[in-house]
């Protein structure tokens, strides 16, 4: 590679880091007001019927939502997209109790849970419409260069649904009116999160109100390639669906138990790998298209090492802190001591398969940039399959933590899958560097984790009746000291992505 290849190699990684930065801060904010949700909707309605009910319901419209000429083919693909999702939200308002018994089937009994779960899903099927549009509105946004309103988004959607909730209890004191309400409040949010894409779309020239056709002749090759794309970068959200399936079976409360615990590995799989990802995908492609193999694999390579040098602590702190997490954010009204506990099982299962479920997107990612659909669809294939499999297996001895560990494991099963395809694909890719790295960054986590028990048998004993004050205080010291660690830890092993990410920190302090 020459010099004037590894210059532009080494800007197209920093406008990365950069981008990533922009995406995952946004994206942090939303988190925040996603867990304020959260913890409303956990002292609302804890883990029984309406809180099953919601998320089994919830689950199916946000699964859809997972991307100048080229002016005008935007302009189609939003109202082409417009009709179709209105024909498959009429559908399943008509088809709700079909779908809900394909999906949940063990909420047949007792008759309530079904009945409710079924009203549920079809005041909240009109949602698909408004998240594919934000969905399809974002991804335009994003080719243009333009990250923050995007990511910033779902704290509209998380917004509604707190405010919602409110409204609602002050009218009435039915869990299930409330409940209600709370499937009124995503609609509100969907809403929102388009109309606050909009005024961006016009700014980068869409304009909406000129004449434009359903069908642009771009729009064939753009269906061939996001059809599969859907699939295969939905593969995970899939797998959680799935897991809401089989868990219906298993005694009540077992749906929420994974979604709380799920919630909680959103968090940095949200503000790190889908912000690396959702930064990384148009250097890829402006690569990919200029046929400069090796500076995409090094912008891979940069992207990969990133993101596995700051989900495997996060996965680390996940499994150390979580009794304490759960018992801070979600143990209050309805949220009981059981809760928590069967919660924070869940979640250790889960955050195992953190780093496989951040890597999955990067690798999936530079398929894309490739324009190869076909590797991720059959990767995410088999996961399912490996997801249903081993799902079925565990869930007899172990509940609902055997599904959530199927879930990592199906996770792993898809990145071999993919990385092994990659490899023979793109030679140029460095892998030696981005596994000693890998290998470097899981001692410095084993530091930081030694530390981190250490400070949590100090300042969060064992006991029951914490306060939430003991429970904050102990956190955030492991979280503070842990952080300490790791970072000397890494920088004591010469990782290089400490100093990436040092120098986007104070890039940041900088502008601010």
């Amino acid at each position: 590679m020459n010099s004037d290849a590894r210059q532009q190699t080494k800007s197209e990684n920093h406008n990365v880091t950069r981008a990533a930065g922009v995406v995952g801060a946004a994206t942090l904010l939303s988190r925040i007001f996603g867990y304020v949700r959260d913890m409303v909707f956990a002292s609302f309605f804890g883990a029984g019927m309406a809180a099953d009910a919601f998320i089994a319901a919830f689950r199916i419209p946000n699964l859809l939502r997972r991307r100048e000429d080229g002016l005008r083919l935007a302009v189609s693909a939003l109202k082409l997209l417009l009709v179709s999702l209105s024909v498959i939200a009429i559908i399943g308002v008509v088809a709700a109790p079909i779908i809900i018994k394909t999906v949940a089937p063990g909420f047949s009994n007792p008759p309530e849970k079904m009945a409710l779960t079924v009203v549920l899903t079809r005041i909240m099927f009109p949602y698909v419409i408004l998240i594919g549009l934000v969905a399809l509105c974002m991804g335009i946004l994003n080719v243009m260069g333009h990250f923050a309103a995007p990511a910033i988004a779902p704290v509209l959607l998380n917004l509604a649904m707190i405010g919602s909730v409110f409204a609602v209890s002050r009218l009435s004191d039915s869990e299930t009116v409330q409940v209600m309400g709370l499937a009124g409040g995503v609609l509100v949010g969907g809403v929102l999160q388009l109309a606050l894409q909009l005024p961006y779309l016009v700014k980068h020239g869409i304009r909406f109100w000129k004449k434009s056709g359903l069908w642009h002749p771009g729009m064939r090759k753009v269906g061939l390639l996001m059809l599969p794309t859907i699939f295969g970068a939905a593969v995970y959200q899939i797998n959680i669906l799935v897991g809401t399936l089989l868990a219906s079976l298993l005694p009540q409360g077992s749906v929420s138990y994974l979604y709380y615990a799920d919630r909680l590995v959103q968090f940095p799989l949200g503000i790190f790998a889908q912000a690396a990802a959702t930064a990384v995908l148009p250097s890829l492609s402006r690569q990919a298209a200029n046929g400069d193999h090796a500076g995409l694999g090094d912008t891979f390579g940069h992207a990969m090492s990133l993101v596995l040098f700051i989900t495997i602590p996060a996965m680390v702190g996940l499994i150390v802190l979580r009794d304490p997490i759960v018992a801070l954010l979600f143990k209050r009204g309805a949220f009981d001591a059981q809760t928590t506990r069967l919660t924070s099982d869940a979640l250790l299962y889960y955050a195992l398969g953190l780093w496989a479920f951040s890597a999955v997107r990067i690798v999936v990612s530079t398929f894309y940039a490739m324009q190869d659909t076909r590797t991720p669809v059959i990767a995410a294939t088999v996961s399912i399959v490996a997801n249903i499999l081993i799902g079925i297996a565990l869930m007899g001895p172990m509940k609902h933590c055997g599904l959530a560990l199927a879930t990592s494991l199906a996770s792993m099963v898809n990145l071999f899958i993919l990385v092994v395809v990659l490899r023979k694909r793109l030679g140029m890719v460095r892998w030696r560097p981005i596994f000693s790295s890998c290998l470097r960054t899981l001692a410095a986590s084993g530091m930081m984790a030694l530390g981190v028990v250490m400070t949590c048998r100090i300042l969060i004993p064992p006991e029951t009746g914490l306060g939430k004050l003991q429970l904050l205080t102990g956190i955030s010291a492991g979280v503070i000291g842990g952080s300490i660690i790791f970072f000397a830890a890494a920088w004591m092993m010469k990782i290089p992505e400490w100093r990436k990410v040092l120098g986007l920190m104070n890039r940041s302090l900088n502008r601010s």
